[in-house]
């Protein structure tokens, strides 16, 4: 306690030069495991250390303008998140909630890392297994743990009006007023963070919003997306905040597409029903693909919720993917589909509008060095 007390004071956000060995000292092999053996206080211990690291490089991942110091510095973070992810992936899936708040849409890697771990006793279904009843596996009717307080971003005015729109007791001024409050209170603010956004906030409105779904429809015969309260507020938020918003928006919703759960189960129902419900905005498509395809052309490990999301919207004829012409907007973009489609599905696809049938070779290695894909009209 006393030695993470010592590297709290020497963060590299308060002493920059001491970064390497800063970073070094906190993944050694005499302290990282010890202190992550001891669940709880440890655990929040470390989760502090790296808070301090993600927030001290963000404004220079943010612009993705990386001199070869920080480049060092990022690949070191990197490395010591895979050794978490193989020796520690709880730890991780605990705090992925924190983490996602402070590490910009523009790391995509960095994030998929994080997201892409799962409990050490849990075995993940293939996720290119042909007809994978995912409704019927039994993780997902359980919660995952979460370390973070879903409601520490929000107001307590914000969070009553939620939850008494939730529960059926608000009025529609709460929901014609709720894209304005999720913008950052002052300029100022706005350009610390280089976003007008509340990204913390909108993180936090998207899960609890979700978790108060799932909690509703336990235990009901009804699907998991149905008609409520829930879907009224992510169908608005995805049809009017602009496009700067709905993209953070559906980047938190990305966010909890993890390993089988209830919340990755939800999440990936609702990604799915907004992309069929919004047939008169072409651009929430167009960005809800965007979301997921910038994940998958990064190196590996991809999460598991994301793969078996993608998967189901291009392979479903209920979503007729193929036919949108975001897909076939340039050259470059039709063959980067079909890059990924080849790799989310192996065995040849039918249904492709202007497509080859995939092959067997994987498309996401090939761009495994971009950190983002350039979307048509964004």
């Amino acid at each position: 306690t006393s030695f993470a007390d010592v590297l709290q004071a020497v963060q590299p956000r308060l002493l920059p030069g001491f970064s390497f060995g800063w970073l070094e000292l906190v993944s050694h092999r005499c302290f990282m495991p010890r202190i992550l053996s001891k669940k709880g206080k440890g655990w929040m211990l470390f989760q502090r250390l790296l808070m301090g690291l993600f927030k001290y490089m963000e404004p220079y991942l943010r612009v993705a303008e990386l001199n070869e110091t920080i480049k060092l510095l990022y690949k070191g973070t990197l490395r010591v998140l895979l050794v978490l992810l193989h020796d520690f992936p709880e730890f991780l899936c605990e705090n992925h909630f924190s983490f996602c708040d402070v590490i910009p849409p523009s790391c995509i890697q960095l994030r998929n890392l994080i997201l892409s771990a799962f409990p050490r006793n849990m075995v993940l279904p293939d996720p290119f297994t042909p007809q994978l009843k995912v409704d019927l596996l039994p993780e997902i009717s359980k919660a995952p743990v979460i370390s973070a307080t879903l409601t520490a971003s929000m107001t307590p005015n914000l969070r009553i009006e939620l939850d008494n729109f939730l529960k059926g007791r608000g009025n529609r001024t709460f929901l014609d007023n709720l894209p304005s409050q999720l913008l950052l209170a002052s300029p100022s603010e706005a350009a610390a963070s280089g976003t007008r956004y509340n990204v913390p906030l909108i993180n936090s409105m998207v899960l609890y919003v979700a978790v108060h779904a799932i909690m509703q429809n336990a235990g009901s015969d009804k699907g998991p997306v149905s008609s409520g309260a829930s879907m009224e507020i992510f169908l608005k938020l995805s049809r009017d905040l602009d496009t700067e918003g709905r993209y953070l928006f559906l980047n938190a919703i990305a966010n909890q597409l993890r390993f089988p759960n209830s919340h990755t189960h939800y999440l990936s129902c609702v990604l799915l029903f907004l992309f069929q419900s919004t047939q008169d905005k072409e651009i929430v498509r167009e960005q809800i693909t965007r979301v997921l395809i910038e994940r998958l052309i990064v190196n590996k490990p991809h999460p598991w919720g994301l793969l078996i999301t993608f998967i189901e919207l291009i392979k479903n004829p209920l979503y007729d993917f193929w036919r949108h012409e975001f897909v076939r907007s340039s050259k470059e973009i039709e063959q980067l589909f079909q890059s990924v489609a080849r790799f989310c599905l192996p065995t040849q696809m039918s249904g492709g509008q202007g497509m080859q049938p995939p092959g067997n070779s994987g498309g996401s290695e090939g761009n495994g060095n971009r950190e983002g894909v350039p979307t048509q009209g964004q």
